[in-house]
């Protein structure tokens, strides 16, 4: 408060003191003998003295300071959810940013690949890597928000992501995925798996001489998660540091966003050859 608002606190306070006290005094007109024993003044300020007043202002401090605490709660209730609300916005937008760098980078990757084999004549091969970017982009589409989508549907845009990925290397890439049935109705993030098993063939099954393989689980453990991918690789691979590219940040970052400190991510190079990332989430029913 300023001194002036100090002050008409103060004003205020005693006007309605006086106030209070002479309408209680006013209570002495419904005697009939009023008018016999005291004047209309005396009557008015009967209840006036200085105990009494001292009590009104009491009183009205109270009832100012009890005031002044509930409003400070409600604001401050009313700070902190248009705090959280202005969070949650943020960390949406963040997340749909983070989503926005994975399914460009997809998409321009299939497109090249189908320019490529429309070039070398390979018409076929290309329409059936068209049909499946297509299940890829209606199942993309139907997603307004970045959210979470059942592992079953995950595994749709993978297997669908391979298929094409199989088109461009015909028998170099084998393909294994292991599903324990009781996870497929688990929750996961949106497009988690498919940036990773894309890093998988793009940094080791590219670069193998001969065939290749990429193995895909998913097992649920008691209220747990748990996904794997992990491919043969190549010698050059097999000695590189723990992967830390744009792909496997981005998937930290949404899995924090999702989890907090609740998720665990291992990505590293197997000592047999190859690249392994180890996944564990909270497991959520769809």
């Amino acid at each position: 408060f300023s001194f002036w608002a100090l002050c008409l606190q103060i004003l205020v306070r005693c006007v309605l003191a006086v106030a209070h006290l002479m309408l209680i005094g006013a209570v002495g007109f419904v005697t009939p003998e009023w008018h016999a024993n005291r004047s209309t003044l005396a009557v008015w300020t009967s209840a006036l003295g200085i105990n009494r007043f001292g009590m009104e202002l009491l009183t009205y401090g109270f009832i100012f300071g009890i005031t002044g605490i509930i409003q400070f709660r409600i604001r401050a209730q009313s700070d902190a959810m248009r705090a959280l609300e202005l969070e949650r916005q943020l960390s949406a937008a963040h997340l749909r940013a983070l989503q926005m760098q994975l399914e460009p980078h997809f998409l321009f990757n299939t497109l090249n690949a189908i320019t490529t084999l429309v070039e070398f004549g390979r018409q076929a091969q290309a329409a059936e890597m068209l049909g499946h970017l297509n299940s890829i982009l209606k199942s993309t589409l139907k997603r307004t928000t970045p959210e979470k989508v059942p592992l079953s549907q995950e595994l749709e845009i993978v297997e669908n992501y391979l298929a094409i990925e199989q088109v461009r290397f015909a028998d170099r890439l084998q393909i294994q995925i292991k599903v324990d049935p009781g996870a497929l109705n688990s929750l996961v993030p949106c497009f988690l798996l498919q940036p990773i098993v894309e890093n998988a063939i793009r940094h080791g099954i590219a670069h193998c001489e001969e065939d290749g393989l990429v193995q895909a689980t998913a097992r649920r453990d008691g209220n747990r998660l748990r996904l794997e991918v992990r491919d043969t690789g190549s010698p050059v691979r097999r000695h590189s540091k723990p992967g830390n590219g744009i792909g496997l940040k981005n998937t930290r970052e949404r899995l924090a966003h999702f989890y907090h400190e609740t998720y665990d991510m291992v990505a590293r190079p197997l000592d047999a050859g190859g690249f392994e990332v180890a996944i564990t989430i909270p497991y959520e029913q769809a």
